[in-house]
């Protein structure tokens, strides 16, 4: 009889890979933020809460209470700059600008 491999959630695998390799997460973050919309950088943002801490203890390092980052957090969430910076700081991140790639002409 074969014994069956224990299989792991999605999510739950990617928020490992998260917590154990840090430039990892940032290079989805920065993924994120070349190719998608502000919806998906704010589920990208919660799944990296649940990787450093979870939520609650993330609210409790950037001086909010879970209630307000979860709302700031959700799909219809609209952070403030100086939150997403403060959220950011906290996983150990930092938002940087950099050129967009240039366009060859024909």
């Amino acid at each position: 009889m074969k014994k069956s491999t224990p299989s792991r959630n999605h999510e739950i695998a990617t928020v490992e890979s998260f917590r154990q390799d840090p430039q990892f997460a940032a290079e989805y973050l920065n993924a994120v933020l070349a190719d998608g919309d502000q919806e998906e950088l704010l589920l990208a943002i919660r799944r990296m809460a649940e990787a450093f801490g979870g939520v609650p203890k993330l609210a409790a390092k950037v001086e909010l209470n879970a209630t307000t980052l979860y709302r700031t957090l959700s799909p219809k969430g609209n952070p403030a700059l100086k939150s997403l910076m403060a959220i950011l700081h906290a996983m150990g991140m930092q938002l940087a600008v950099r050129p967009l790639p240039q366009k060859r002409a024909a």
